[in-house]
């Protein structure tokens, strides 16, 4: 990693160079020119000046600057300065900061720590600039942000003071390279039967929910069955922030919003999935069920919605049972007798999903509950169980080879 970090240095040279591109770009914007901050602008800039600099460099026998010095000045003004280079790898699907000089990636669900440094001005600069073009801010009476990107990737972050010394910064990038089940065949994630059944569920207008713990891959595969819906269904989609990645005609996706400084304006998952009712929709799809939502979701469910969501969940079964107990949450009159039942005959299937501890994600197991219930437990049948024999790739396939 070190030519990262070299990469990263922005010499003295540059950062004149950096400000002068900056003042350019604002004396444009006041004499009525477009004031344009688009990479493609910066860059015509930033080249301009590079080759000025040059000029008299060579003039004056001192160092002259290359060309990976122009992109280091276009990151520094219109992208996420040091974060940038991470931001646009490929093989790069998530990067998180502990602190200015603990700065962790994932690649292919294996962490890596990276040998860079940065400082706590830069940190905050970053994040800040990410917040603006997001629309959301941070500061002591708000400590938590949660906010989508341009690109769509997520971002969250914690202050200071509620985590130790530092910001915490957690980015899960949007990436595109898994968008079907044939896809997921092809990693090796799930036989080929076995998706051509999840495919005819969803077409069929069966509701889904994927189970799996943290990075198990449960969007990436509910991004994949939802894309096996037949053309002709209005799908619509709800999410804290957009992270599903779907190709339909017909789709209207809704995102929640988090309360503003004054502690109004707040829209929650279980009001998306109230309004989402109300929109048409022939199937409705959950990003993460986590709270009181998870009510309106089975009251939908029940009276023949067809519906697909994720939920954190060590097996098919536990996910039966933390569905049946979620929807307690919206209140005292919620009797977990009418919610059990109506989990164990509204829910066709459950897929559970798991992570290797080479990083690759995979179906561990297909489940159908039987709308019986035994001891206060949805009672299943296992459709599908991975064994040691099912195919996999001989490695994890790189995320530049997924998106081809």
């Amino acid at each position: 990693m070190g030519d990262l970090c070299h990469a990263d240095r922005v010499s003295s040279e540059q950062q004149q160079i950096v400000e002068r591109v900056r003042e350019r770009i604002r004396g444009d914007h006041a004499v009525g020119g477009s004031g344009d901050v688009s990479p493609d602008a910066v860059r015509r800039i930033a080249i301009a000046e590079v080759r000025r600099h040059n000029d008299y460099a060579l003039a004056r026998g001192s160092r002259t600057l290359d060309d990976a010095s122009i992109e280091r000045v276009v990151a520094a003004v219109a992208g996420y300065g040091p974060l940038q280079q991470l931001l646009d790898d490929p093989e790069i699907e998530e990067i998180w900061i502990n602190a200015p000089d603990r700065i962790f990636v994932a690649r292919d669900g294996i962490s890596e720590r990276l040998d860079l440094t940065l400082t706590p001005e830069q940190i905050r600069d970053v994040v800040e600039r990410m917040l603006h073009q997001a629309g959301r801010r941070i500061d002591v009476s708000q400590p938590f942000v949660d906010a989508s990107l341009p690109d769509g990737s997520r971002l969250h972050v914690v202050l200071s003071g509620i985590a130790r010394r530092h910001w915490a910064v957690n980015i899960r990038k949007f990436l595109r390279g898994v968008r079907t089940l044939d896809r997921l065949v092809d990693l090796g994630s799930l036989p080929a039967e076995t998706a051509r059944m999840l495919a005819h569920a969803m077409r069929g207008g069966q509701s889904i929910i994927v189970s799996g713990a943290t990075h198990a891959g449960k969007t990436t595969l509910l991004g994949a069955l939802v894309s096996a819906c037949r053309p002709d269904q209005r799908i619509v989609t709800v999410e804290e922030t957009f992270e599903l990645s779907i190709d339909a005609p017909d789709l209207v996706a809704l995102q929640g919003r988090q309360p503003s400084l004054e502690g109004t304006g707040e829209i929650t998952l279980r009001r998306l999935v109230k309004e989402s009712l109300r929109m048409r929709p022939d199937r409705l799809v959950v990003g993460e069920v986590r709270d009181a939502e998870a009510l309106d979701l089975v009251l939908a469910l029940n009276t023949g919605l067809p519906g697909a969501a994720t939920i954190h969940a060590n097996s098919a079964a536990d996910a039966l049972v933390k569905l049946s107990s979620l929807p307690l949450l919206a209140g005292r009159n919620i009797d977990r007798d009418f919610v059990l039942p109506a989990v164990a005959s509204s829910v066709d299937l459950v897929v559970h999903c798991a992570r290797s501890a080479d990083g690759s994600r995979h179906v561990a197991e297909v489940a159908a509950p039987t709308g019986q219930i035994d001891g206060g437990v949805p009672v299943t049948r296992t459709l599908y169980r991975a064994t040691p024999t099912d195919p996999v790739p001989s490695r994890p396939l790189r995320r530049s080879e997924r998106a081809a």
